[in-house]
C-alpha cells in the first residue's frame, strides 16, 4: 500500500534557501465537514484536528503512544524448522506448496496487531446561533497556529489553536467582541456508526472498548480510562491494557467558568465571557524505553505536573515560546516556484479545485510541499518518542485503516525521505531511537524464525516492537529491517555527525548486515539469494497454470537486490569512515558479488522477480522494483540500458 504522509513532490524538488516572504497558510470559507476536511497541529507527542464549527466546534485529540494491545513475541515457533523446506518448495516452484507451508509455519502466532486509537475530543457547545459571516478558517504553516474568525449575532470571534512542543501541551484561546456563553466538554467517546465509515469490510465492534472516569476540581477537568482489548485470537489476549488520562485547565477567563463531570465527559460552564485561555494534555502509561506498559506510571499526574508547568507563563509567553520553536524548524526553507499572486486570495480548496480544471498553480504546489514539512515536523520530533505513523499522529477512529501503524514495506520509509533534503533532520531523531529499540525484538525473530545473527522485521510494527511475520505470506519480507536502516544512514550522510553513525546508525547497520549474509542462500542459478521472499504486495500467475494460480512467494525480487547492494554500500563506507570490522566488510563484498544483476523484460520494463513471471496486476502501485531509481540512485544514466528500462517500467 502506498498511502502518503507527505507528498512526492517533496522528495524530488530541489530546494532554494531565499528570504522569507509571505507565510504559507491553508485557509477556507466554511467549516470542515468531516475529518479529513479538518485542520491538524501537533508537536510530535499530542496531535489535534480542529473543525471550526460555529456551533459545536470539536477538536479531536491525539496521544501518541495510545495503542490498543500489549507487547507479545508473535514468531512463529515451527519457523526455523521448516525454512529449507519452503525454501527448497519456491527453488523448485512449487509455489502452491510453499504458500500452504509458509501460512502455517512462517506466519505469526498471532499474526496481526491491534489499531493506534484517539485519545479523545474537546467539545466546544456554543448554544443556539445564528449562521455565521465573514467566515474564515485558516492553518499558519510557519506558525503553527490554526485560526478561526466570524461573526456571529453580531459578535466577532476569533479562535486560535496550537500544540506547543516548549510546554508539551494544547492550547485553545477564544475571544469575542460581547460576553458570550459556552460549555466545554472534554470526553473519550465511541460511536460504532462512525467507527464503521470506511471500514466496511471489518468487523467493526459495537462495544466501547475502554472504561473512562470523568472528574473536576477548581479550575480543572479530566478523564481518567483504560483500553480494553475484546478477545481476538488473530490479535492477542484480551483484557485490560493501557492505561490512559487526558486533563484541561482555564489559565484566564473574564467571565465566570464552572467545572463539573457527568457519566459521558467533564469540562466548565462558561458564563459571560468575552475571552478565556485553556490548555490541555494527555499521557499515557507506555514507557517508549522498553517498549512495554509501566504499571507504576499514574497518566492523570503526568499530566497535572505538564499543566502545574505551564500554569506559571503568562499566556502570551506560551504563545512566544511555541512560535519561537516551531519557526526555528519550519523556516529553514521557504521554495517558491513561481505563480500568480492573485490566486492567493481564494482559498485553498477552490484553488484545488480549479487545478483538477487543469489549470496551473505554481503557488499550491509550493503551498503542498510545504504543508508536508509541516506535517512531518509535528508528527516526528521531540517531545515524541515515536515515529510518525501511516497517518502520522492524528487518527479519530478506534479502528483506524491499517491500525494507522509503522509498515515498512515501503511506508515508514517513505515518511522520512524529505527529512534531510527538506532540513527537518531532528524529526529523524525518534525514528533512530524507535529502530534502536525495534532491533532488540528484531534480533529475537532473526535467532527464532530464520536462526539468523543480528536482527531483522517484517512489513509492519507497533509501539511495543512486533517484528515477527504479520498478517499473512504477504508479510515474509525479511530484508525490511535492512531497509529501516537507510534513514539512519541519510541522516549521518547529511549531518556528517561521526558520533551518532558510531552510536546509533552502525550498530544497526552491521546487525542488519550480519541477518542479510546469514539469510542469504545459494540459489539454483548460482547466485546468492533471499529466499522466501517477495515483491511487496504484488503477485504473479504461476507459468503453466492457466493464469488459475498466483503467487506472492517467491526468491530474490529485485527489490531485495536492491536492498541489499544499498546496505552492503552503507556498511562498507560507514566501517571505513569509523575504521572497524575490516574482516566483514571484505566478507560483505566478496557476498555482493555473488548478488543476481538486473534483468531487463522482453517488453524493455525493469523486470520485478528472478524470472519473467507475468503480474497479476500490472503496474502495481508500490513499483518496488524501481526502489533502486529512487531513493537509493543505484539507477542512473550511467547505465543506461537500466535507466531506459525504468522509463519505461514508470510509463507502462
Amino acid at each position: 500500500m502506498m498511502k502518503k504522509l507527505v507528498v512526492a513532490c517533496m522528495i524530488l524538488l530541489p530546494l532554494t534557501l531565499i528570504g522569507k516572504g509571505n507565510s504559507p497558510e491553508l485557509w477556507y470559507k466554511q467549516p470542515a465537514r468531516n475529518w479529513t476536511e479538518a485542520l491538524p497541529v501537533g508537536n510530535g507527542r499530542l496531535g489535534a484536528m480542529v473543525f471550526g464549527d460555529v456551533h459545536r466546534e470539536n477538536i479531536q485529540l491525539n496521544e501518541e503512544s495510545l495503542w490498543a494491545g500489549v507487547p507479545m513475541n508473535n514468531n512463529n515457533p515451527e519457523a526455523a524448522a521448516h525454512l529449507d523446506e519452503i525454501r527448497q518448495a519456491i527453488f523448485d516452484k512449487q509455489f502452491g506448496k510453499a504458500l500452504e507451508m509458509s501460512n502455517k509455519y512462517m506466519v505469526g502466532t498471532p499474526p496481526r496487531i491491534r489499531s493506534y486509537q484517539p485519545l479523545g475530543n474537546l467539545f466546544l457547545d456554543f448554544g443556539k446561533r445564528g449562521e455565521p459571516t465573514q467566515y474564515r478558517r485558516s492553518l499558519h504553516l510557519a506558525d503553527g497556529l490554526s485560526l478561526t474568525a466570524y461573526t456571529v449575532d453580531q459578535n466577532s470571534f476569533r479562535q486560535e489553536v496550537f500544540v506547543s512542543a516548549p510546554q508539551d501541551l494544547l492550547s485553545l484561546q477564544i475571544s469575542a467582541g460581547k460576553p458570550f456563553d459556552l460549555d466545554l466538554v472534554l470526553s473519550r467517546g465511541f460511536d460504532p456508526a462512525t467507527e464503521s465509515k470506511g471500514n466496511a469490510k471489518k468487523a467493526m465492534p459495537t462495544d466501547p472498548p475502554c472504561e473512562n472516569h470523568y472528574g473536576h476540581d477548581t479550575g480543572s477537568c479530566w478523564f481518567t480510562g483504560q483500553v480494553i482489548d475484546p478477545a481476538s485470537p488473530l490479535q492477542g489476549p484480551a483484557g485490560k491494557h493501557m492505561r490512559y488520562a487526558a486533563m484541561a485547565r482555564i489559565l484566564v477567563c473574564d467571565g465566570q467558568a464552572q467545572p463539573y463531570d457527568g457519566e459521558n465527559g467533564a469540562g466548565f460552564h462558561l458564563r459571560g465571557v468575552k475571552g478565556f485561555t485553556l490548555i490541555l494534555t494527555g499521557a499515557t502509561d507506555y514507557q517508549a524505553e522498553k517498549m512495554e506498559l509501566d504499571a507504576t506510571a499514574d497518566p492523570l499526574q503526568i499530566c497535572r505536573g505538564i499543566l502545574e508547568k505551564a500554569s506559571v507563563l503568562p499566556v502570551k509567553k506560551l504563545k512566544e515560546n511555541h512560535i519561537r520553536d516551531h519557526g526555528a524548524l519550519f523556516n529553514r526553507v521557504e521554495l517558491s516556484l513561481g505563480g500568480e499572486p492573485d490566486l492567493e486570495t481564494m482559498a485553498t480548496d477552490e484553488r484545488l479545485a480549479r487545478m483538477k480544471e487543469g489549470k496551473t498553480d505554481n503557488g499550491l504546489l509550493s503551498l503542498y510541499f510545504q504543508y508536508g514539512r509541516y506535517l512531518l515536523m509535528n508528527s516526528s520530533r521531540a517531545p515524541g518518542k515515536l515515529p510518525a505513523n501511516l497517518q502520522g499522529i492524528w487518527n479519530d477512529l478506534y479502528q483506524a485503516p491499517w491500525n494507522a501503524d509503522f509498515h515498512t514495506n515501503i511506508n515508514l520509509q517513505m515518511n522520512y525521505w524529505p527529512a534531510e533534503v527538506c532540513n527537518l533532520s531532528e524529526t529523524v531523531d525518534p525514528l533512530s531511537a524507535f529502530m534502536g529499540r525495534v532491533a532488540i525484538k528484531g534480533a529475537v525473530t532473526a535467532r527464532e524464525t530464520y536462526h539468523a545473527r543480528g536482527w531483522t522485521m517484517h512489513h509492519l510494527t507497533d509501539p511495543f516492537g512486533s517484528t515477527g511475520v504479520m498478517d499473512g505470506v504477504w508479510g515474509i519480507t525479511p530484508l525490511d529491517g535492512p531497509w529501516m536502516t537507510f534513514p539512519l544512514f541519510d541522516h549521518y550522510a547529511y549531518t556528517m555527525d561521526e558520533t551518532y553513525l558510531r552510536e546509533v546508525a552502525y550498530p544497526l547497520i552491521k546487525g542488519a548486515v550480519l541477518f542479510a549474509l546469514d539469510y542469504l542462500v545459494l540459489s539454483p542459478e548460482g547466485y546468492l539469494v533471499t529466499n522466501p521472499s517477495h515483491s511487496p504486495e504484488n503477485s504473479f500467475y504461476v507459468p503453466n497454470t492457466n493464469k488459475k494460480e498466483s503467487s506472492q512467494l517467491c526468491y530474490a525480487p529485485t527489490v531485495d537486490i536492491h536492498i541489499l547492494n544499498a546496505l552492503f554500500n552503507n556498511f562498507t563506507q560507514a566501517a571505513g569512515v569509523l575504521k572497524l570490522d575490516a574482516e566483514l566488510a571484505a566478507k560483505v563484498k566478496e557476498a555482493q558479488r555473488k548478488l543476481p544483476p538486473l534483468k531487463v523484460t522482453p517488453i524493455g520494463t525493469l523486470q520485478e522477480w528472478m524470472e519473467n513471471y507475468e503480474e497479476v496486476d500490472p503496474g502495481h502501485r508500490h513499483i518496488s522494483h524501481l526502489l533502486g531509481l529512487y531513493p537509493l540512485h543505484l539507477i542512473t544514466p550511467k547505465e543506461p540500458v537500466y535507466f531506459e528500462a525504468a522509463k519505461k517500467t514508470l510509463a507502462r
